[in-house]
């Protein structure tokens, strides 16, 4: 991972996106904290990392980016479902479904 260090955002953002499409989602992941660190007040790029940590099975990471986004960005329906769905896919399902709710109430279909 070395190499990492050497690329400016645009191109390690590009590359994050081409790792999650091809589902690497570790390295999806690893190329994308510098960036969510960086710059937390953008919220594609942090979405993107809490769905790379969901699908890589970090549900705590997941969980923590997705809370972090809601509270930052309450009205993303999004953020809501994948927060839903990060708490059922940790056995809290009870504890996701108002987020289901909510992203439902917003229009998105669950």
């Amino acid at each position: 991972m070395g190499d990492f260090e050497e690329m400016d955002d645009r191109a390690r953002y590009d590359r994050a996106t081409f790792a999650f499409e091809t589902k690497d989602y570790v390295r999806s992941a690893a190329l994308l904290e510098p960036l969510v660190e960086a710059d937390p007040g953008n919220a594609e790029v942090r979405l993107l990392l809490a769905r790379s940590y969901y699908h890589a099975a970090r549900l705590g990471k997941a969980e923590t980016e997705l809370r972090a986004m809601i509270e930052r960005w309450p009205s993303d329906a999004y953020a809501h479902l994948v927060l839903a769905r990060t708490l059922q896919r940790a056995g809290r399902a009870e504890e996701g479904a108002p987020h289901l709710k909510m992203a439902e109430a917003m229009g998105l279909e669950a």
